[in-house]
């Protein structure tokens, strides 16, 4: 990934049915009619024909809850990505979290596993916190096993040297290794450089090979699990971050065994989107993250949304004669999500029920369902919309939003959105800011919903919004002071003009340097409060302190979204400290 960027208990998922607390219907109308001289923007989906009304709810109930139900053979935790950073404890404190939490809800575990980026950078301090806190916290009789990611790679040393730092600190004695645990096979294999792609070698996936015979003499009927960081390109969901180089050889190594069930990390992808799991040839599943969360691109709150830190999340794996069950866990909500995944055993392709055409059902707007202005929101060159979120059988995922100037019903934008089905709780009304737009001039707004499979709702809502009267001002980066005295002095910093947050960002280059060709020296998710966002920066806070040094000029550069889009950028001196 980029360098910048009740316990014990059945649960309903409260997806969008509902408005959250303290949003009624009334308090809706309410909020999105009350400025005059604004288009009235307010429509209810019951005046749309063709609304389907076989919306499925969904419930979570994992067995080894149930101290009456068969104890499984084999139960073990898989996480990945904690990223454990030296220079701060948040993702430690996440990590101890995790932890302690599987370790009420699994008592009695027989293997952990951990998919790669067990660190931020690979340094040994981040190495100390992880293993402290693991063996501080493990369950004595599970077989620990770790996986190598590319991060665990990234503090500066040879391959060779990287790698011999994970030995000593974990305990693991290779990159990649078999071990048989309760007469079930898991194999672990590891990526063996710093790419952030992943590199998997011939060598390597020979070796993988022979372990898949092995396990399959042993015992045809069981499952085999595998591990490793990236996954494999065009399998899940996220595996666009996977690796290509070998892809065929390693896939194609996989497919004669379909019993096969492979575990990747990497990706930072939710465990609530249905197509973390995929079948074709074999099983494939994403592990989530205990660090942050990542998410496709191309939609307006970004790949790393607005608390996208929040996210934690693990897989339980339940295994038994005839199944293996995947209970997802969410750690930040402290509860199941989601219906655990079942694959059947033995292992058939023609039975596999996950596969990428499993879903045809499209998302719909149920009748009641209201779009609107947020005349709060309003501005001279924005518009922001509210409305109720849209029903779908397994996960809405986004919106595609539809802009034209209602005069000449010319396209003025359009743009996807996530439902953002990652918060907890869904926020439902969702409220969505529409930037760009002219002012003095009347929109129509139309919203359509889209599931996980990309079908697309066969009704939609639309809305009239009319932009205020006004000049649209550029955005602009005030500092309190334009050299700073030394490298640890302070500086207050007011960003005027900026939209509603969309994974927007704001960071420091030296003055010469290309956002993107190099990471920022330090950076931060924009809050705004009024189109302003004001903080102040402190040096001691640098992801890239020694790039920061007396007698240079650096840039402030505002972003949009979470690439490299700039809209404004002001310069500063560090001088000589008096």
């Amino acid at each position: 990934m980029s360098n910048d960027q009740s316990q014990n208990k059945t649960e309903e998922l409260s997806h969008v049915d509902t408005f959250n607390q303290g949003m009624d219907r009334r308090s809706f109308i309410k909020k999105t009619t009350g400025v005059a001289g604004v288009a009235l923007g307010l429509t209810l989906a019951s005046s749309l024909p063709g609304i389907p009304v076989n919306a499925a709810s969904i419930t979570s109930s994992p067995s080894f809850l149930n101290p009456k139900g068969k104890k499984p053979n084999l139960i073990f935790p898989v996480i990945s990505d904690v990223h454990i950073n030296a220079d701060s404890n948040n993702t430690l404190e996440k990590f101890t979290t995790t932890l302690e939490q599987l370790n009420r809800a699994v008592p009695k575990q027989h293997a952990f596993v951990v998919v790669g980026d067990l660190t931020d950078n690979g340094v040994t301090a981040e190495y100390d916190k992880f293993m402290s806190a693991y063996n501080t916290k493990k369950q004595s009789k599970a077989v620990s096993m770790f996986a190598i990611g590319n991060h665990d790679y990234w503090n500066g040393l040879s391959v060779t040297d990287a790698q011999k730092r994970f030995f000593e600190k974990t305990g693991m004695k290779s990159i990649y290794y078999h071990k048989v645990i309760k007469g079930y096979h898991f194999i672990v294999l590891g990526t063996e450089d710093g790419r952030t792609e992943g590199t998997f070698s011939q060598k390597q996936i020979d070796w993988l090979g022979e372990q898949l015979r092995q396990a399959n003499a042993d015992d045809p009927k069981k499952p085999i699990f595998v591990f490793h960081h990236q996954p494999i390109k065009d399998t899940i969901y996220g595996s666009e971050w996977g690796f290509s180089e070998n892809k065929d050889l390693f896939y194609n190594t996989l497919k004669e065994y379909p019993q096969a069930i492979t575990f990747s990390g990497h990706t930072h992808y939710p465990l609530d989107d249905p197509r973390i799991i995929h079948q074709k040839d074999f099983t494939t599943i994403g592990t989530s993250t205990g660090a942050y969360l990542w998410l496709d691109s191309g939609r307006i709150q970004g790949e790393v949304p607005e608390g996208a830190d929040i996210l934690n999340q693990a897989l339980v794996v339940e295994v038994y004669d005839n199944k293996v069950l995947l209970h997802r866990r969410d750690i930040h909500k402290n509860a199941w999500t989601g219906e655990p995944f079942e694959i059947s055993y033995p292992a058939d392709k023609r039975k596999f029920k996950y596969t990428e055409d499993r879903d045809k059902n499209a998302p719909f707007f149920k009748p009641n369902s209201m779009l609107a202005i947020d005349h709060e929101k309003t501005t001279a060159a924005s518009l922001a919309i509210m409305f109720t979120q849209a029903k779908d059988n397994l996960l809405l995922h986004d919106y595609k939003v539809v802009v034209k100037k209602a005069e000449t019903k010319e396209i003025a934008k359009q743009f996807l959105a996530f439902s953002e089905f990652y918060k907890d709780p869904v926020p439902n009304p969702l409220t969505l800011p529409i930037d760009g737009l002219l002012p003095n001039t009347l929109y129509e707004i139309e919203v359509h919903a889209l599931d996980a499979y990309g079908n697309v709702s066969r009704n939609s809502l639309k809305v009239l919004g009319k932009t205020l009267d006004g000049v649209v001002k550029d955005i602009t980066i005030t500092l309190s002071k334009n050299e700073l005295n030394g490298v640890d002095d302070t500086v207050e910093v007011s960003v005027e003009n900026a939209r509603i947050p969309n994974g927007d960002w704001i960071g420091i280059y030296e003055v010469n340097e290309k956002p993107g060709d190099i990471a920022s020296i330090w950076w931060m998710y924009t809050k705004i409060t009024d189109g302003t966002c004001k903080f102040t920066y402190d040096p001691k806070n640098n992801a890239n302190p020694g790039r920061y040094k007396e007698g240079a000029t650096y840039k402030f550069v505002y972003f949009y979204g979470s690439g490299y889009e700039s809209a404004a950028s002001t310069t500063f001196t560090v001088g000589s400290k008096e």
